[in-house]
């Protein structure tokens, strides 16, 4: 880019920043001294190839989505957080509020991200364990009792059950007195991830969609603040991916997210918007911004050449991070404080819109309340005292970022078009499908293409581990240590002795008519290709069980088995 069109994208920078609300802070270094809001090329210098690195706040948003960057609004603090009972893990969200915590995120246990009862004989065992059990709306509104759902922003991170789980937490914002148009936060939905890493499904892929779609509808129309779809590449990475990978298979998702709402006939710019993002931040430090600026610039750019997207919000990524519990270690469990702290340092040079820190404990169990403590302070050290806020996408023009962010590109539009390629042998005569992302999706699922990726990276970075390629510090090299064990929190078996108790209480209690009204409705919108949150929503007001409603649609739709691989 010439001089002249670097000062005239200056110019439209100066603009937008002067007219954008600014946060009353001190924007200068410790010593003092005063830093600019941004820097960029020296005026008069031309810049080759600069329209693809660009200015904070314009398209392709590569420095990020606001003119302002930290300066208009911090990054939201929200640490995932659930184990036990509803009402455990309430007083554990109370801790993190009052702590300075920005928002809540919600850790459910196995038994419900699989769609079953606490009583249910498969969940023995494991009920409050790796988060917090959820069996109907009445578990939900403990949950959340005394927080205020139309003043705090929730993240729940559930996929196949995801849509009767909304619905129980729009129940209990009813019950609150809550106004559900105002609810904002996000859900995460994305079944795809599912099928490719983290294999908590239900049902196969083509019905669950149609669930899918129902819900961006709902939302689009009547809850419009609300993110209905948080596609998430981390539990991609965390199986084994490469940065590049966890990119591309993360975006692809996202596209085909989009192709379904354009299939709905929904229009983009009203609900893309819609969709946000949720990624890995792990421990190469530059190739990590890199790969969360690479990720911008590609989303804006598909959404606005191939999708159509007119508005700036309908091609912004929205994202949310979490540090990489993959790069946790058992052996020296302190050192893993640090390795979040860059972590984290990562995500917000990289521009995240909101943060989780995991706990230095978390390798070995749920956080206890100290870890979880350092967890949220590592964050607030480097919010309060570091600096990082003042200048909006510090490392924009370092030579090796953006030659690390034009690869990460390169790398994902070369997945993108193999995932194409897949979709087109499902095609008559190789023609382009309609829905061409999707359907290359799809197909790569059902012959195992992405697992097989992922496993072959997870192989080549353990043999490299094994050979002493890469290092991890007290696994395979620094491994002498005077840390002792570390006293970490046990979920007591008769919190599910517990749960199950009140659960049959509740059962007990009910109008099963209403119920099973609700459920036979449900599964006839399912059988009309209508709208089936109403429908769903009726059934968990009269407090349907999570089981229950997923087994109707078990029953309706069947249940998914994964291709068999060698």
């Amino acid at each position: 880019m010439d001089a002249e069109g670097i000062e005239a994208g200056r110019r439209r920078w100066q603009a937008r920043y002067d007219a954008a609300r600014k946060r009353d802070a001190d924007f200068t270094t410790l010593s003092g001294d005063p830093v600019e809001p941004v820097y960029g090329p020296a005026p008069g210098d031309s810049v080759a190839g600069f329209e693809r690195i660009g200015w904070p706040g314009e398209f392709p948003f590569t420095r990020g989505l606001y003119a302002t960057g930290y300066r208009g609004r911090a990054w939201t603090i929200r640490q995932f957080a659930g184990f036990g009972n509803a009402e455990q893990t309430n007083e554990r969200y109370k801790m993190i509020l009052k702590a300075g915590g920005g928002g809540l995120s919600v850790a459910f246990d196995m038994p419900t991200l699989m769609g079953r009862d606490s009583d249910d004989p498969r969940s023995l065992g494991e009920v409050g364990h790796c988060g917090v059990a959820i069996d109907s709306a009445a578990d939900m509104e403990i949950l959340f009792k005394d927080i205020p759902l139309g003043d705090v922003t929730t993240s729940m991170t559930i996929s196949g059950p995801a849509v009767p789980v909304f619905c129980m937490y729009l129940v209990a914002a009813e019950r609150q007195g809550v106004d559900i148009s105002r609810l904002n936060g996000t859900l995460q939905t994305d079944i795809f991830k599912e099928y490719i890493a983290q294999k908590e499904w239900l049902f196969p892929p083509e019905p669950h969609l149609k669930l899918i779609g129902d819900l961006m509808e709902y939302c689009s129309e009547g809850i419009p603040a609300y993110k209905p779809l948080s596609v998430s590449g981390y539990h991609i990475r965390e199986a084994g991916a490469t940065a590049a990978q966890e990119l591309a298979y993360t975006l692809a998702d996202g596209f085909g997210y989009v192709e379904l709402g354009l299939s709905r006939g929904l229009d983009v710019d009203t609900f893309a918007p819609g969709l946000s993002f949720f990624f890995d931040a792990h421990v190469d430090f530059f190739e990590e911004i890199a790969k969360f600026r690479a990720a911008r610039r590609i989303w804006a750019r598909w959404m606005r050449d191939v999708y159509g997207a007119t508005t700036e919000k309908a091609q912004w990524l929205r994202f949310h991070t979490q540090t990489a519990g993959v790069s946790l270690t058992a052996q020296q469990p302190y050192n893993n404080v640090v390795r979040t702290a860059v972590e984290a340092l990562a995500a917000v040079l990289g521009g995240t819109n909101s943060l989780h820190t995991n706990a230095l404990d978390e390798t070995l169990a749920l956080p206890s309340e100290q870890a979880a403590e350092i967890a949220l302070r590592t964050q607030q050290v480097l919010m309060e005292e570091t600096g990082i806020l003042n200048v909006a996408d510090p490392l924009g023009g370092s030579w090796y970022i953006e030659a690390l962010t034009d690869r990460i590109e390169a790398d994902a539009e070369k997945i993108f078009e193999q995932i194409k390629e897949r979709g087109r042998r499902t095609a008559p005569g190789g023609q382009e499908p309609r829905w061409p992302i999707t359907a290359g999706i799809l197909q790569g699922i059902e012959d195992g293409w992405f697992t097989g990726e992922i496993a072959e990276s997870a192989f080549r970075y353990q043999r490299a581990l094994e050979k002493g390629d890469k290092k991890v510090v007290g696994v395979n090299c620094h491994d002498g240590s005077v840390t002792g064990d570390l006293e970490i929190l046990r979920v007591s078996h008769e919190v599910e002795r517990e749960q199950v108790r009140v659960l049959g209480g509740r059962r007990a209690g009910r109008d099963e008519a209403e119920i099973t009204k609700g459920l036979q409705a449900m599964i006839a919108a399912a059988r009309a290709g209508s709208n089936m949150i109403e429908p769903m929503l009726a059934a968990v007001r009269a407090e349907a069980t999570l089981g229950e409603i997923c087994d109707a649609l078990r029953d309706e739709w069947g249940v998914y088995t994964e291709p068999a691989g060698f």
